[in-house]
């Protein structure tokens, strides 16, 4: 016999009894309130289940226990016994094909989404294997929080809306000051630069969010320090963040004989540039940058090796759209006719 005693209650419930018929209306009491229709009832070795249709949204449900609304108790699933309430079959059958209807679209919608997931990821993964150096142990991440905390319900969280990847270090110790160096690399996290005290939270203890920068635990920019202890679960994870190039805001790494050597000069009205809109947020310049780095880079420029335009892989600068005006009369003077 399988049995359910319910707490407070004062009393057990038999599974092994059915309790209500296919085409009977229930309600859900003491939270939604909302109205279903039984349209199955099956039997296991651990008893009965009852399968059953929302009345206004149509989605599926199941329940192992459904009990006489004179003996309302808690939330839960009753049935009127004094009024009991039945659907036509036909009311019921077409209830059942529009739930049917509506779970294959939401299984449709599910898979394109997976399918368009693991292709960015793809693409991601390709894009993020070679801007990794090879004596990389650790790497530095900002994530854009959003407070999801309900002061009435004592509920303190947070979700991640956008991650970017900051940059990459050769060691895993946790400094602030290499945070704030990283931070400058990308605009919205830019402010974080600037030493604040307030903003470095140590929180190295059991739940805590362990050592981060930022002015809010629970909304807004913050960055962090997280150790790469396998090379292919590290470009598994954030691989799809790097399926879109605004999420590197790396600054391209420095050679060796740079420091020493001076930057190669060409008179401006010579050098071939070009500046395209690189995507609906950015725009980039291709061509021969090389001679005016410097000036791209104080125009808030991010160098990237292995950018994919029309089809083809170019290295060049990115820039966001809001900078498109200030960039091209910059760079005017420098643009062969």
């Amino acid at each position: 016999m399988n049995k359910v005693h319910l707490l407070g209650a004062n009393r057990s419930y038999d599974r092994d009894v059915q309790t209500v018929s296919v085409n009977q209306v229930v309600v859900l009491e003491g939270y939604s309130y909302d109205s279903y229709v039984v349209y199955e009832v099956t039997r296991d070795k651990w008893g009965i289940t009852y399968h059953l249709v929302n009345l206004e949204t149509h989605e599926f449900h199941t329940s192992d226990l459904i009990r006489p609304l004179s003996e309302k108790f808690g939330i839960g699933i009753y049935y009127d016994d004094a009024n009991p309430k039945f659907l036509d079959p036909l009311e019921t059958a077409a209830l059942l094909t529009k739930a049917k209807e509506k779970k294959a679209e939401a299984e449709r919608k599910a898979k394109e989404a997976r399918e368009e997931y693991e292709r960015i990821a793809k693409i991601g993964a390709e894009r993020l294997r070679p801007l990794i150096p090879t004596d990389a142990k650790a790497v530095i991440i900002g994530t854009l929080r959003v407070n999801e905390c309900d002061s009435y319900t004592d509920y303190y969280d947070y979700s991640i809306a956008r991650t970017v990847i900051l940059g990459f270090s050769k060691h895993t110790r946790n400094l602030f000051s290499e945070m704030r160096k990283h931070a400058a690399n990308f605009e919205e996290t830019a402010y974080l630069a600037e030493y604040n005290a307030d903003y470095e939270h140590r929180e190295n203890y059991s739940m805590g969010d362990g050592m981060y920068l930022g002015r809010n635990k629970y909304s807004g920019w913050t960055i962090e320090k997280e150790p790469i202890c396998d090379l292919e679960k590290f470009i598994e994870r954030y691989a799809h963040t790097a399926g879109d190039e605004a999420n590197l805001c790396m600054k391209a790494p420095q050679r060796e004989n740079e420091a020493q050597q001076p930057t190669a000069t060409a008179a401006p009205s010579t050098l071939s540039l070009e500046i395209v809109e690189y995507s609906e947020k950015a725009i980039a310049v291709f061509g021969d940058t090389k001679p005016i780095k410097d000036v791209l880079k104080d125009l808030n420029g991010l160098f990237r090796a292995n950018l994919t335009y029309k089809g083809e892989r170019r290295a060049g600068w990115i820039y966001s759209k809001k900078q498109e005006l200030k960039v091209r009369e910059a760079l005017a003077t420098c643009i062969r006719v």
